[in-house]
C-alpha cells in the first residue's frame, strides 16, 4: 500500500545534481587504486577523504537539522550518496555515523545530546556508532548508576566502526528497561578489539565495557522503539548502498562482454550471455524499486516502514548477490584474480547479506508484519 508522496519515489533535479556531483567526487577520491591502498593500511578510514566529504560536500550534516551545524536535507538526499558510495565501494564510516548514530540521537528526542554531538559530526571531526541495538538494549550490556552519573558493563560485537568511532550510542539494560547511552572514545574502561571480516572496506570490532562512564541520552527506558526504528532506516540506506553497488557491477560486467572477443565476436552477442545480463537487469531494477520505496518511507515517516525496509533487506540482498556473482563468472579468468576490482564488491555484498539480519530472519519478520502464520 503506497502511503507516501509520489513526489518522495525517485529523483528531483535537485538530486540528480546531487548524485552527479557525488559521482565525480567518488570517481576522484575513491577509486579502486584508493580501495586498494586503503586496505593495506590497516585503519578504519581515510581522515583526510572524511573530511573533504565535510567541507566540499556537506555529506555527514545533509540530514541534520541547521540548528546542530547540518544542512537539513531529507533522508531521500542521503539515500542518493549512499547509492553512489555503493557504486565506488566507499571506505568510510557513513553508515554508522550518517545514518545509525545521528538517527538516533535525533529520535531520542535529547536536545542537549543533539547540541553536544551532532555539529562534531556534520562538521567530519567525530565519527560515531551504535552497539547493543540488534537486541534493543536487552542483551549483554548493563547500565547502572554509579557516582556522579551511569557506568555500563558488558560486551557488543561486531559493532560497525567500532574500533576508531570516537563516539558509540549505547543500548543498555537498566532497573526501569532498556536506555539509551553514550560513550566517549577516551572513557575509562572501553576496550576495543578489531575483528577480521570478510569485508575489509567495513572494518568491525568487539567492544567491551568494565565500569565504563556513560551519559544517558533521552527517557529511561526509551530504547527498544528507537532502535528498532534506527535500524530500519539502516536498512534503507544499506538497500540503497546495495543498488549502488548492483549497477556497478553491471556497467563493469556490460563494459568488459562488449570488448572481449571470442570466436570472432564479443562475447556479449552470445545469446548465453544475453540472457544473464538481461535476467540480472530485472533483479536490479526490482531492488531500486524496493530500495526507493523504503527510502520514502523513511524521508515520510510512514507506518509501513518496517515492511518497506525488511522488503527491501530481501530483495536487494539478492540482486547484489546476482550482481557480484555475474561480475566475476563472465568476467572469465580475470574476474577471479586477486588483481581485479570485483571480489572487493563480491565481499561487501556477501557481508551485506547479514547485516541487519539476514534475508531468512526478514522473511519472517515479513510473515509477522502481514499477519501469515510462519511456523
Amino acid at each position: 500500500m503506497l502511503d507516501v508522496d509520489p513526489a518522495l519515489l525517485g529523483d528531483t533535479d535537485e538530486r540528480k545534481q546531487l548524485r552527479e556531483v557525488l559521482r565525480d567526487f567518488f570517481t576522484e577520491a575513491a577509486a579502486s587504486q584508493d580501495v586498494r591502498e586503503h586496505l593495506t593500511t590497516g585503519r578504519e578510514h581515510d581522515p583526510a577523504l572524511w573530511a573533504r566529504m565535510a567541507t566540499e560536500l556537506g555529506v555527514q550534516g545533509l540530514v541534520i537539522p541547521e540548528e546542530y551545524g547540518g544542512s537539513g536535507f531529507s533522508f531521500a538526499e542521503l539515500a542518493v550518496v549512499f547509492e553512489e558510495a555503493g557504486r565506488a565501494l566507499l571506505c568510510a564510516p557513513l553508515l554508522s555515523t550518517t545514518v545509525l548514530a545521528t538517527y538516533t540521537l535525533l529520535l531520542s528526542g535529547d536536545r542537549e545530546a543533539c547540541a553536544r554531538y551532532l555539529p562534531g559530526i556534520a562538521e567530519g571531526t567525530r565519527t560515531a556508532t551504535v552497539a547493543g541495538f540488534d537486541e534493543g538494549g536487552g542483551g549483554g550490556l548493563r547500565a547502572t548508576p554509579g557516582k556522579g552519573g551511569w557506568v555500563g558493563s558488558g560486551a557488543a560485537d561486531f559493532v560497525l566502526d567500532g574500533y576508531g568511532a570516537d563516539l558509540i550510542l549505547v543500548a543498555a539494560r537498566t532497573a526501569d528497561g532498556a536506555g539509551l547511552f553514550a560513550c566517549e572514545r577516551e572513557a575509562e574502561g572501553l576496550t576495543r578489539t578489531a575483528r577480521t571480516v570478510l569485508d575489509g572496506t567495513r572494518p568491525q570490532a568487539l567492544v567491551t565495557f568494565a565500569d565504563t562512564p556513560f551519559t544517558q541520552i533521552g527517557q529511561p527506558g526509551n530504547a527498544a522503539a528507537i532502535t528498532g526504528r534506527v535500524l530500519d532506516i539502516g536498512r534503507a540506506a544499506l538497500a540503497a548502498e546495495q543498488v549502488g553497488g548492483s549497477v556497478h557491477a553491471l556497467d563493469a560486467t556490460m563494459s568488459y562482454v562488449l570488448q572481449r572477443r571470442q570466436f570472432g565476436r564479443q562475447i556479449g552477442s552470445f545469446q548465453a550471455i544475453k540472457h544473464r545480463l538481461a535476467d540480472l537487469l530485472v533483479e536490479i531494477e526490482a531492488a531500486r524499486s524496493a530500495a526507493v520505496y523504503a527510502v520514502a518511507c523513511v524521508t515520510a515517516s510512514a507506518e509501513h516502514l518496517p515492511v518497506a525496509a525488511s522488503t527491501a533487506k530481501v530483495v536487494c540482498s539478492g540482486a547484489y548477490r546476482q550482481a557480484t556473482a555475474e561480475y566475476v563468472q563472465l568476467h572469465g579468468g580475470i574476474g577471479f584474480t586477486w588483481e581485479h576490482s570485483a571480489h572487493l564488491y563480491l565481499r561487501r555484498a556477501r557481508a551485506a547479506e547479514v547485516l541487519f539480519g539476514t534475508a531468512d530472519d526478514h522473511r519472517a519478520r515479513l510473515g509477522g508484519l502481514l499477519g501469515f502464520n510462519v511456523a
